[in-house]
């Protein structure tokens, strides 16, 4: 599929699969995680008064845990306001979180000063969302992509010049664009540098936050297709954060949904996208467009009533249950946990879909325990208290 509004240099690549990719050459990726996401949360004062005293948080990102292995891809997909770039830009340590931890290759990263967090900036990096925005109009190709080789004090063999041109290569432009200014360039070119400037540093892990969504159709397949290349020739680890669950189906090997602030559900792409068992999943799954029209008159078409509540003022226990169908009154009493439903499918809801038989009590006794736990590190945490007093 060809760019139409691409200028000289642009790469053509196929369009992407639906169903997934096919390459047989990609590595399986290892067991042991490279970043551990846990309890991760970030809220947001909101202040008021002569004084700007705080009033109220809005809970951006209110508790989500995950991992990440090696030479995977994790999809991070949700509506708008759910908390995924903030989930993104936190691992980044764009963001400091309120709460939670970050590990990355064993490493605690979660409270980490700018300085301290210099030497890991190589092996973590970033695509933007707006390929216009996230590029300096004043710098060349050059001095963009060469950037993180003066941030970083980084000797190349044969200097950084040759070095850009190489990257830029391998990103689908010519060498001879060095020398040019971003506005020389298409959308999807513009991507593509960026691309290349994450890629400058061999970077273990990329976020990459929506980065097809501000392009169009045809360019996005290239683009997502160049992502997948990439990560078959230099072995990436990616977190993929999408609206467009097609592209979501085809590039990631596990997906996770957030809604207002937390993980509802993770499971690989199989699984997800045949057997979905949280009722908010299985809402986003029939919203997607089906080019057949024998396929979309067999889907059932889910509406979802209302809007999304107020992350200021979240609903209590299930947040989806202000929207949910299937919604009672343990839903707005006792906030599920996640639980494996099946082997690596994880849900948190009271009444899951596609469920295996005893799923709703699997899911009271995991509920239970959880609060019995809570309840007991309070008691722990009361005696405490009370020993320093008597002290």
């Amino acid at each position: 599929m060809t760019d139409v509004g691409a200028k000289k240099g642009e790469a053509i690549v196929s369009t992407p699969q639906p169903e997934g990719r096919t390459q047989s050459a990609r590595p399986e990726p290892s067991g042991e995680p490279l970043l551990q996401v846990e309890n991760l949360g970030k809220h947001f004062p909101v202040t008021a008064g002569l004084l700007r005293r705080q009033v109220a948080a809005v809970k951006a990102v209110d508790g989500v845990s995950f991992s990440v292995r090696k030479g995977e891809t994790l999809g991070l997909v949700g509506e708008s306001g759910c908390g995924k770039t903030t989930t993104g830009r936190m691992i980044m340590r764009l963001l400091e979180p309120s709460f939670g931890r970050i590990v990355f290759e064993g490493t605690d990263i979660t409270h980490l000063s700018q300085r301290q967090m210099r030497p890991l900036r190589r092996d973590l990096q970033m695509i933007f969302q707006d390929p216009y925005s996230s590029l300096n109009p004043r710098q060349t190709v050059g001095a963009i992509v060469g950037a993180p080789f003066r941030l970083q004090k980084i000797q190349t063999e044969h200097g950084v010049k040759k070095a850009v041109q190489e990257l830029l290569e391998l990103v689908g432009l010519n060498p001879e664009h060095y020398n040019r200014y971003p506005h020389e360039f298409s959308g999807g070119q513009r991507q593509r540098i960026g691309i290349a400037r994450t890629l400058a540093l061999k970077p273990k892990l990329i976020i990459a936050d929506e980065p097809v969504s501000a392009l169009d159709v045809s360019i996005q397949a290239q683009v997502i297709n160049l992502l997948e290349d990439l990560q078959d020739e230099l072995d990436l680890t990616y977190v993929l954060i999408a609206h467009d669950l097609s592209v979501v189906r085809h590039i990631c090997d596990r997906v996770a949904v957030m809604y207002l602030g937390k993980i509802v559900e993770i499971a690989d792409r199989t699984g997800l996208y045949t057997t979905p068992m949280h009722p908010y999943t299985k809402a986003l799954l029939s919203a997607v467009p089906i080019p057949d029209p024998a396929g979309r008159e067999k889907r059932e078409r889910i509406r979802l009533t209302g809007d999304v509540p107020n992350p200021l003022d979240p609903p209590p226990a299930c947040r989806f249950h202000t929207r949910c169908w299937k919604a009672q009154a343990i839903c707005k009493q006792v906030e599920p946990p996640l639980v494996e439903l099946a082997p690596g499918h994880v849900a948190a809801c009271h009444f899951p879909e596609n469920a295996p038989e005893g799923a709703t009590e699997l899911v009271a006794r995991a509920a239970a325990e959880r609060d019995r736990a809570a309840g007991a590190g309070k008691t722990e945490e009361g005696k405490g208290r009370l020993r320093k007093l008597k002290v």
